[in-house]
């Protein structure tokens, strides 16, 4: 278990657990990394209601409502897909909060546009504008993963 991961989770969790707030995730690139160090953390279902893993296209439409259009318009690894996952996990959820996560981890499939490291982060909030980044990772396969499940862990915020 990376314990790094563990402690930013146990924290996210504290907070979340003290506002009386619950997490969903979308995951691509990273596979359930992210529910995974979740509910590592013992307790982890007071505060963490579920976790979606739409590796494939179809299941991002299917099960996050990601419009076809936004994935042949700007392609899975882009902001707007990163949106729109991080909203239908918030949607299709009891949660109050969401994150979601595409990218290429590589080795393979990366552009010139897109070079293997491109991940998005999206965090979606009730009643808020969602917030999303991107970040050009370096590294393994395992740690732009890596990476990218600390990046989300720590970008969310709980009000």
């Amino acid at each position: 278990m990376d314990n790094e991961l563990f402690e930013i989770s146990q924290q996210l969790g504290r907070l979340l657990q003290s506002k009386e707030k619950k997490i969903s995730t979308a995951e691509s690139c990273t596979g359930g990394w992210i529910s995974q160090i979740i509910t590592d953390v013992p307790g982890s279902s007071a505060w963490f209601d579920r976790g979606f893993i739409t590796y494939s296209n179809a299941a991002k439409i299917q099960m996050l409502g990601v419009k076809s259009k936004t994935l042949n318009d700007f392609g899975a690894v882009s902001a707007q897909v990163a949106t729109e996952m991080a909203s239908g996990a918030l949607q299709n959820s009891e949660a109050d909060c969401a994150i979601a996560v595409t990218g290429i981890a590589g080795p393979t499939g990366g552009t010139t546009e897109k070079p293997v490291g491109t991940v998005f982060i999206a965090w979606a909030y009730k009643n808020q504008e969602t917030q999303v980044i991107q970040k050009k990772l370096n590294g393994s396969r395992f740690e732009i993963r890596q990476q990218t499940v600390k990046l989300a862990l720590e970008g969310i915020y709980v009000e």
